[in-house]
This record gives structure tokens, sequence and C-alpha cells, in this order.
């Protein structure tokens, strides 16, 4: 098990791997239809807010990764969903590199301290430079679910 599991915060049908898109905008969009599918809200919702907190700031921060977060008042548990992109996009992020890893996490209005330990968690996780490297080297999104789950057996080092 490696120090970095996530995997009770991200489901493995919350998992892309090869996400397609060319902006930042339709990174978004894409990860918000995949919670909308796992939790019932809708897209435009979820986009919102996730639009809203990216305007007061880039949730890019630094070596390809990003947290794009936000609370929507209809959840009942914090929910996560992670992507590896085919193609690096401008993430306005504070070192100005592009970012290909993101994991895009929502929580109750409510949640209060344990949204900021998720967030701390993730970051946390996606600082690790190994554990980056083995996301971005997973040959499958079951093998990338299995590095985000804490599982890197089997996985190169």
């Amino acid at each position: 098990m490696s120090r970095h599991a996530l995997g009770d915060l991200i489901a493995p049908t919350g998992v892309i791997v090869g996400l397609p898109s060319t902006d930042k905008h339709g990174v978004l969009t894409a990860l918000a239809s995949q919670v909308a599918g796992s939790t019932g809200i809708s897209e435009a919702a979820i986009t919102t807010v996730i639009l809203e907190r990216e305007s007061l700031g880039s949730t890019g921060f630094g070596h390809g990764t990003a947290i794009p977060h936000g609370r929507l008042a209809e959840l009942s548990r914090i929910v996560a969903v992670a992507a590896r992109l085919d193609v690096p996009v401008d993430f306005a992020a504070l070192d100005g590199l592009p970012v290909d890893l993101i994991v895009l996490m929502l929580a109750p209005v409510g949640a209060g301290a344990d949204h900021l330990k998720a967030l701390a968690r993730i970051s946390r996780a996606l600082r690790d430079e190994a554990f980056c490297t083995r996301l971005r080297g997973a040959a499958s999104a079951g093998a990338f679910y299995a590095v985000l789950a804490g599982d890197s057996s089997g996985l190169p080092h």
C-alpha cells in the first residue's frame, strides 16, 4: 500500500485515462460530466461551482497537476474523480506549466474540516514526484486507479 491511498475518495469508475480535451474549460466540463453520472447532480450545476472556484484563482498548483474543487449542497459526502490528459492543457498554474494530472473534488457545503483534509491529502499525493510518475506511466484506467488507491504492486517504481 502506498502512503497516498485515495481510494476512499475516488471510485474505480471515477477515473479517465487519455482525456482528449484541448483546453481547461473542456477538461472541467468532462470531469463535471463524470461526477454528474455518479451523483445524479446536473453537469451544469457542477460545472458552475467549479468555474466559480476557478475564477478566484487557478487550482493548477504546479508540476503538471491541478485540483479543481468546490462545494455543493446536494452532496452527502465528498466525491472525487481523476484524469490523465492525452495532451497537457494550460491551466494558468502557478509555475506556468501545462497540466496533465487532475483530481476534481467536490464536498458537501457543510463538510468544513473534512473538505480541507481531503484537499490536503490529494495535494500531498500530487506533490509526490514518484506517485505522479506512476500515474503518468499507468497503461490503463485500472492501473491508474490502482496507483490512486495505493496499490502500486506490479507497477514500475
